[in-house]
């Protein structure tokens, strides 16, 4: 019933501004962060602050990254990132704006994408601004820490591994151009989305007749602003994900099903 309901409301409106969270990749085996109350599953992530005071932060999360990024790196594109992709085949996607990092939806076939949060496969200096490919950094980070190849831990979000050990003696590189920090360029915790990337998703929520939302909580508000300025602009609201979001009081159709399956009828 809830999914016909999805279904006659994805059928009403020709240029849906869909927003995507973790609920969309789990079936692609990366985990999500929060429970069906929208609470912390686990530690928070690191933050900002963290990453850039400390070397120990630095060594840790390089460490756990260098880890989880073999599996990571070679997850695919589930049935929800392919249902979406369909939408936009079809015309009917204005935007869809992920606040995962993962470019599956890209690896999907989507391409009206804007990554909220940024990127994971791309690594960046604070420093320069120099970039260079996540997968070319793996390398280096395995050249210089052969000893942790033999490591292996459970996957966590975005990348992580959930490996408990000394990280003093594991190795970071600097930056080669400039010797500055490196960091996954991606918007961590503690950290602003760049202006530039909000104004473009406002643009094009301004263009939109309806939105979609796809496996987020809306805990994070970078996220539920957009939800807040739909609401604002009177558009229609529909959600998939299973649990608690932020603003199911704003909703006009809540679907609490596993993404792949609420959107199997677009495939």
């Amino acid at each position: 019933m809830q999914q016909h309901a999805l279904e006659q409301f994805v059928a009403r409106h020709q240029r849906l501004f869909i927003l995507t969270g973790a609920g969309c990749s789990t079936n692609s085996g990366i985990p999500d962060y929060r429970d069906s109350n929208g609470n912390w599953k686990r530690t928070r992530p690191v933050t900002i602050q963290a990453f850039l005071g400390e070397a120990g932060t630095r060594q840790r999360y390089w460490a756990r990254s260098m880890v989880g990024w073999r599996r990571f790196g070679r997850a695919a594109p589930n049935g929800a990132h392919r249902a979406l992709a369909k939408l936009e085949e079809q015309g009917r996607c204005e935007l869809l704006l992920t606040q995962n990092v993962d470019r599956l939806h890209q690896a999907a076939g989507s391409r009206r994408v804007i990554d909220l949060h940024g990127r994971l496969d791309v690594v960046r200096c604070l420093g320069c601004a120099a970039t260079m490919p996540r997968e070319q950094f793996q390398d280096e980070l395995a050249r210089l820490n052969s000893a942790w190849l033999a490591f292996d831990a459970a996957d966590a979000p975005d990348g992580d591994a959930d490996l408990d050990q000394d990280f003093s003696s594991f190795s970071v590189p600097p930056c080669e151009a400039c010797g500055g920090v490196l960091k996954p360029d991606v918007v961590f915790f503690g950290e602003h989305v760049p202006r530039d990337v909000v104004a473009s998703a406002q643009a094009h929520l301004e263009q939109a007749d309806a939105m979609l939302i796809v496996g987020s909580s809306l805990m994070v508000y970078s996220g539920y602003r957009f939800v807040r300025m739909a609401e604002q602009r009177g558009l229609p609201i529909a959600a998939v994900n299973l649990g608690r979001t932020r603003a199911d009081e704003l909703l006009a159709l809540k679907v609490e099903e596993q993404c792949e399956t609420a959107l199997s009828f677009l495939l």
